[in-house]
């Protein structure tokens, strides 16, 4: 908003946009005639959000609030597997329910109007029984757990074909030249977004079913309305959307098709009135859209001195933007940056790397997840990376400051964590510490774990986490202390909790009682501290998210010697570990 001040005159961003007039060539601005940050009045500054206080006071309006006049409840029974369609539907249970009036057939499932929501809900439970599926889709028959084996053998098997995703110097020459191998390989399950409003949205399309309104939270608003434009054939411009809050994205309500908001479109182009449609929990887990499995087999060379000169990384893993963004897959030259995202180094000093990707499709439905492919590929850089540090007998901080060497930004940040953590300090026994750095896209961080382990049922107990960041200028520093708090929890829970496991196809968990996040009970005093800087400012909301994992894991290796080269790292699984 543009404020005159004297006469109190207001201009949007959007009204000006409709008849401003951009130059033929941008005005020269040299860096003299730049604000100095000493007169910055709201960069660098704890501003309050404005939503802020509607949410504390329990005002804030989300799409699941809206009511509109007139407006029907649908739900949507989706096929369990992608690419299935309903072959058989016995409607008379489901018509039998007082209040429901339509029930509806779509390509992708069976949907049903009714006038309550809960006649909407009994509807689904009825649907659940009543539908035969196709078996169309590619990922029936599909395993998860053989699945993952699959990828970990073709992994670590060298002569597998693979793909090269970067090679920097000769990795192949120098590892064969190298005094000393190591390689360990790693795994990381399916994981779903957890997000706290389950799926849902409001649509009415007009009477003549040339024009629609919308209201829903999402995270992506043009998706939004190409996607309804698209299914109904009308133009971009007969879509009103309203854009409301949304109790967590993380990825899930970002994607192309917005299939979410579809549904009510469709429900509502049957009966000409607003529809609001609502996905169960159960909804929402079982028609997820997953971070992709992966399996990773790694490799470091070092010399005689036990320097580490040589890095190879291979991935096998599961499509991401293939099958949530088609178009953006082709821009990107064909190269999935989601599912890849972190395997390069761009900080550590090794000047030997070679990376390979071997691309496979389950047909599950897969998507971009808060850390993408950082939270998989950290987790295997920074855990082998202390393997390295134990076979060389030195302090795992002290391998990254002397992998940093060419960073100063990146040393400030492992030192300054270390320093706040009392690193060298021995702690009580029982509990240890675990260390893991990030270069994510440019915003450094180092994490620090404090853990113990019950060795009777597997359990890991975070108990403090700290945390330094160099994210370029603070824009706001309090935000941006309250995301990576965010994200160490988000990430907490994907280091020894989260867990989609798939058999013949459909998956098996369906609320949080088998799909369990953390709890506040679970969640460790957090620590966080940024480091001022003048680089540009880049994102802060997933940068803590691949930190917890390396760093819980290393610390229980400092417990116990044993290395946990799964996630997430589950009480079954460390038992197993332990033997």
């Amino acid at each position: 908003m543009v404020v005159h001040a004297r006469s109190g005159r207001r201009l949007s961003y959007g009204e000006i946009a409709s008849f401003a007039e951009i130059p033929a060539q941008a005005p020269t601005i040299g860096p003299e005639e730049l604000k100095k940050p000493s007169d910055f009045r709201l960069i660098g500054k704890d501003v309050m959000r404005v939503e802020l206080p509607s949410k504390v006071n329990g005002s804030a309006i989300y799409s699941i609030d809206v009511q509109v006049p007139g407006m029907l409840y649908g739900i949507v029974v989706r096929a369990p597997v992608e690419g299935s369609a309903p072959v058989e539907v016995d409607e008379s249970t489901v018509r039998a329910i007082p209040g429901v009036m339509r029930v509806v057939r779509l390509p992708y499932g069976v949907g049903a109007l009714a006038e309550t929501v809960w006649a909407a809900l009994a509807a689904r439970r009825a649907l659940n029984d009543a539908i035969t599926w196709s078996r169309t889709g590619a990922s029936w028959g599909f395993d998860s757990e053989e699945g993952l084996d699959a990828f970990a053998a073709d992994a670590s098997n060298l002569g597998a074909p693979a793909t090269d995703w970067g090679r920097k110097g000769d990795a192949a020459g120098e590892m064969a030249r190298a005094a000393t191998v190591l390689e360990a390989t790693y795994r990381a399950d399916f994981a779903y977004h957890a997000q706290m409003e389950p799926l849902n949205a409001v649509a009415s399309v007009s009477p003549a079913g040339d024009a629609v309104e919308l209201w829903c939270g999402t995270q992506n608003q043009s998706a939004a309305v190409d996607a309804t434009a698209r299914v109904l054939g009308i133009p971009r411009d007969r879509v009103k959307l309203n854009y409301l809050l949304l109790g967590g994205g993380f990825g899930r309500r970002g994607h192309v098709d917005e299939e979410f908001i579809v549904d009510a479109v469709l429900l509502s182009k049957e009966v000409r009135r607003p529809v609001k449609v609502l996905w169960s929990r159960t909804d929402d887990v079982r028609n997820g859209r997953f971070r992709p499995i992966t399996a990773h087999h790694v490799r470091a060379g070092l010399d005689t001195s036990g320097k580490l000169v040589a890095w190879h990384h291979r991935v096998a893993g599961d499509r991401v933007m293939p099958f949530s963004n088609t178009d953006l897959y082709e821009l990107a030259g064909r190269k999935d940056f989601v599912l890849m995202a972190g395997v390069d180094l761009e900080s550590y000093d090794i000047p030997h790397q070679w990376s390979e990707l071997l691309y496979r499709d389950t047909g599950v439905r897969t998507s971009p997840l808060r850390g993408v492919g950082f939270a998989a590929s950290t987790f295997v850089t920074e855990t082998f990376l202390d393997e390295i540090a134990q076979k060389r007998a030195i302090d795992p901080v002290q391998l990254r400051l002397e992998l940093l060497g060419n960073s100063p930004r990146g040393r400030k940040v492992v030192e300054t964590v270390a320093t706040m953590a009392d690193w060298g300090r021995r702690r009580e026994e029982g509990r240890a510490l675990g260390f893991a750095f990030v270069d994510m896209v440019g915003g450094l961080a180092a994490g620090v774990a404090e853990v113990s382990l019950d060795p009777r049922t597997g359990q890991i107990t975070v108990y403090e986490f700290w945390c330094a960041a160099d994210c370029g200028v603070q824009i706001q520093p309090d935000n941006m202390v309250a995301q990576i708090e965010g994200g160490i929890v988000y990430g907490l829970g994907l280091a020894i909790l989260e867990r989609i496991t798939i058999k013949d196809g459909i998956v098996e968990q369906t609320n949080f009682h088998d799909y369990p996040v953390p709890r506040m009970r679970q969640t460790p005093a957090m620590h966080v501290e940024l480091i001022p800087s003048d680089n540009p400012p880049v994102g802060v909301g997933q940068t803590s998210v691949p930190l917890v994992a390396p760093a819980v894991g290393n610390a229980v290796a400092q417990l116990t010697d044993i290395r946990l080269r799964e996630l997430p790292m589950s009480p079954e699984r460390v038992k197993t570990a332990l033997g």
